[in-house]
């Protein structure tokens, strides 16, 4: 594997993820991972959003919670697999400065799969 920008652009997702969830996410990403692998839905993209962000913190309401699924889908498309089809930084830090999109379901209801986005930041 070449060692360029697109391993801290890994780093970045995994290090957001950790924020979010606080505590280190390899146990998320690789199980999200391997279920996008196969065609075969994977009961882990049916995990709640809310079931994964820190616990500690009070659930996420208005705005904060279009951050958190907009951060959450930015930090995945960080995750992706193929260094080549993750996002620059530059498209990383254009994504962090536009406002987030309306939720498409209620914060309590939206599951890991519907995320777990790689598209998010396509050029």
């Amino acid at each position: 594997m070449k060692v360029d920008e697109r391993c801290d652009i890994y780093s970045f997702g995994v290090l957001t993820m950790e924020i979010l969830m606080g505590r280190h996410p390899g146990d998320l990403i690789s199980c999200l991972s391997s279920s996008t692998s196969t065609s075969v839905p994977n009961d882990n993209q049916q995990i709640l959003l809310k079931d994964v962000i820190d616990q500690r913190l009070p659930p996420p309401v208005r705005q904060v919670a279009k951050d958190v699924v907009s951060t959450t889908r930015l930090a995945f498309a960080c995750l992706n697999g193929n260094p080549r089809l993750r996002p620059t930084m530059e498209q990383v830090a254009q994504a962090l400065s536009h406002q987030s999109l309306p939720l498409p379901n209620p914060f309590s209801i939206i599951k890991l799969g519907e995320v777990w986005d790689h598209g998010v930041c396509s050029a």
